[in-house]
């Protein structure tokens, strides 16, 4: 087992020497941002009640806004996830009888309720219609029905999600979210907003550096580099993240107020880390790949591919399979390793999902963690990883368990 880790560690050192370089790009972007804003330590502090003149809080969004190359944004423990802070994007800039247009086919499963549940609040509700394009069979922008759609509707939103969700499918690079973004603005001044989970600090560039007007993500993924206990953000357009604010909050009043007694020293201490909390997650993510592709096994991205976001498609023959292996992830985590996770029905999705993470943070997927619904194909979602050493004994412990099945 040792040999084979080595033999892929050497087979990946032009892609793990790519990801070391991006990490010391965005190490040094986000010191900088640290440094321009001038962190110090009574912006760790606490507030109470309204949270008025909240400086700890007003200064990590500043920090936010500077490292994405952003007017502003709102970074913030009043988010719960990634799911609702894309949320509040989408109530805060659609309005009854606006179309909004997804570009990167159906948005993440606990996204479907917000779209179109019924008598629930959703956008549907309020008269907010949706149509999505699907993107082509290699995983590509399929420009021809983008182009249709743009010529013959007046969108108000245009949403592209970065990530892979629960499909086969890379995530989209930057170079093809810049590319789009320069093709639909040759039809459309609509607002384009990104569902930029996982792919934080993936590369040197972001979404917001290529044209995007928005960028959405959760704080327990990559930006929050395992520490942040739990929070949210947006990133843009001045105007645009304002508006959102009234809905973060309450109209007139936005990010105005908002307090945390509990300190925001994780949350900086989380993002300072993030680049590097990045690139262990990556290495990770091509070992796993090339591991399981030796064993016979689909992945995605391929053995030699670059990766775009943290998370790691592996194709399963059979559901035991699927499950044992999210098992061994669960076995091999530093919290409730003892816990053996079995499908069950979770709200917001369609399918029983099995989830292995045994974190520090609930539900941080920067942390080693892996989830599948149940159903054909049987593909795990593997994401995250603090340490490449801890990663590199999952490996071990996965390839035991799936042979002994196979």
């Amino acid at each position: 087992m040792t040999d084979i880790i080595w033999q892929i560690e050497q087979e990946s050192s032009n892609l793990f020497k790519w990801i070391d370089d991006v990490a010391l790009y965005n190490q040094e972007k986000v010191l900088k941002a640290f440094q321009h804003n001038n962190v110090a330590s009574r912006h760790f502090s606490g507030t109470s009640g309204y949270g008025y003149d909240d400086i700890g809080r007003d200064n990590f969004s500043s920090v936010f806004a500077d490292i994405f190359g952003a007017e502003a944004a709102i970074a913030s423990p009043a988010i719960a996830s990634g799911t609702h802070a894309i949320a509040l994007v989408l109530y805060g800039l659609l309005r009854p009888g606006d179309k909004f247009l997804s570009l990167s086919g159906m948005p993440y499963d606990t996204l479907e309720n917000v779209i179109s549940g019924n008598n629930i609040g959703s956008l549907k509700d309020f008269g907010i219609d949706f149509e999505q394009i699907s993107l082509t069979e290699k995983g590509e922008f399929d420009i021809d029905k983008i182009s249709k759609l743009l010529n013959n509707n007046r969108y108000k939103l245009l949403f592209i999600q970065r990530s892979r969700g629960y499909n086969w499918r890379n995530a989209l690079s930057i170079k093809q979210i810049e590319e789009v973004i320069r093709h639909v603005r040759k039809f459309s001044d609509a607002i384009i907003v990104i569902d930029n989970c996982y792919g934080e600090f993936v590369e040197k560039k972001e979404p917001t550096n290529v044209g995007a007007d928005i960028i959405v993500g959760s704080l327990i993924k990559n930006p929050g580099g395992g520490i942040a206990p739990t929070g949210g953000y947006m990133a843009g357009r001045k105007n645009l993240i304002e508006t959102i604010g009234y809905r973060l909050t309450a109209p007139g009043v936005g990010t105005e107020i908002g307090s945390y007694a509990y300190g925001y020293r994780e949350f900086y201490q989380g993002l300072f880390m993030a680049p590097h909390i990045t690139a262990q997650a990556l290495k990770g993510s091509i070992l796993f790949g090339k591991a399981f592709s030796k064993l016979g096994y689909e992945t995605l991205p391929l053995a030699d591919e670059k990766c775009y976001d943290i998370i790691r498609s592996i194709k399963f023959n059979t559901q035991e399979e699927l499950i044992k292996f999210c098992q061994a992830i669960q076995s091999c985590s530093p919290v409730d390793s003892f816990a053996v996770p079995e499908p069950y029905d979770m709200p917001g999705y369609n399918h029983q999902v099995i989830m292995a993470a045994g974190t520090f943070v609930q539900g941080s997927s920067i942390e080693l963690s892996a989830d599948s619904p149940i159903k054909k194909p049987y593909i795990a979602y593997l994401q995250g990883g603090l340490t490449y050493e801890h990663i590199k004994l999952a490996v071990r412990k996965c390839i035991e368990s799936v042979s002994k099945i196979s």
